[in-house]
């Protein structure tokens, strides 16, 4: 298939390219003109660069000249609290951005698409409550979607994202403060610690897109569809750094406590989304942290 990737440079977005280039699909990836496309490595003359500099028709052109099959689409602006100056820039890149993709799509007779969302759109384990901005914008856009699949035929796995972990992960999330604590320094004051996290490894959240992108070709998607992308086993944040103390041989400084909860902090996380058909976790928690660790060495 022809594929076009955005969000390619990111933590998952990478990851899902250099699969979908191992199974022999044609990648091509929307970018900023700006955008660095060095971290592909030895893959980078294998995927076509899309620069997409703003506006609907600019977008509408490039779907034209990408003539994808289907379209997968990670690309957002995540903020876990966001300031007054940051609302501009979470719409334009969750809600405008998103819009701007889809309705190229429309003009291109462009009809498969895997989107991305987050369990963060059900604080409270409700069918829908945001905990934060961010998650509204994906929920908004979720909204917006529904025209296009109803007036264009255009049909949609939604994937709500977890948790995601693995190696060379840059984001600077839980495992990589981990990593920082393991190598030595100060010690960090964390939250109690008692809220539940439901990581999910790489190589487990890729393989679900890869499935959710066959459910699409097959013909087997007839309008918008929603799956959650978790392990099932969520684990205490205190005793997720007790397993990787152990796997590491290590003792991490945290002040427990140290800190307050967030506001609107999730304590347990989303339950009750559907199971994509065929797609289970392979990689426990503990083996993805050995493989983390073994990377880094």
């Amino acid at each position: 298939m022809r594929i076009l990737v955005t969000g390619a440079t990111g933590f998952v977005g990478g990851q899902l390219v250099k699969r979908l280039l191992l199974e022999r699909h044609e990648v091509h990836v929307l970018t900023r003109p700006s955008t660095d496309l060095s971290n592909f490595g030895e893959e980078l003359d294998q995927v076509s660069s899309r620069p997409h500099y703003g506006s609907t028709a600019d977008m509408i052109a490039l779907v034209r000249d990408a003539r994808p099959d289907a379209v997968i689409h990670l690309a957002s602006l995540f903020l876990g609290e966001h300031r007054p100056d940051d609302v501009d820039e979470l719409v334009k890149s969750n809600v405008l951005l998103s819009v701007q993709l889809t309705e190229a799509m429309a003009a291109n007779d462009v009809r498969q698409l895997i989107n991305v969302g987050t369990s963060w759109q059900h604080f409270d384990d409700e069918d829908y409550s945001p905990v934060n901005l961010y998650a509204a914008t994906k929920q908004a856009f979720r909204a917006l979607l529904q025209y296009y699949v109803e007036a264009h035929q255009i049909r949609v796995v939604n994937l709500e994202l977890f948790d995601t972990f693995g190696p060379d992960d840059r984001r600077g999330k839980l495992f990589s403060l981990l990593e920082r604590l393991r190598s030595g320094g100060d010690t960090i004051g964390m939250s109690p610690g008692n809220q539940r996290l439901d990581p999910v490894y790489i190589d487990d959240v890729v393989e679900a897109f890869i499935i959710a992108l066959e459910r699409l070709r097959s013909g087997a998607v007839q309008a918008q569809e929603t799956y959650s992308v978790c392990s099932g086993n969520p684990v205490q944040l205190r005793e997720l750094v007790r397993i990787y103390e152990d796997e590491s041989g290590s003792t991490l400084k945290i002040e427990w406590g140290g800190r307050a909860y967030r506001a609107r902090e999730v304590m347990e996380p989303w339950s009750r989304g559907a199971v994509l058909p065929g797609w289970s976790p392979q990689i426990s928690l503990q083996e993805g942290i050995r493989r983390i660790l073994q990377a880094d060495v």
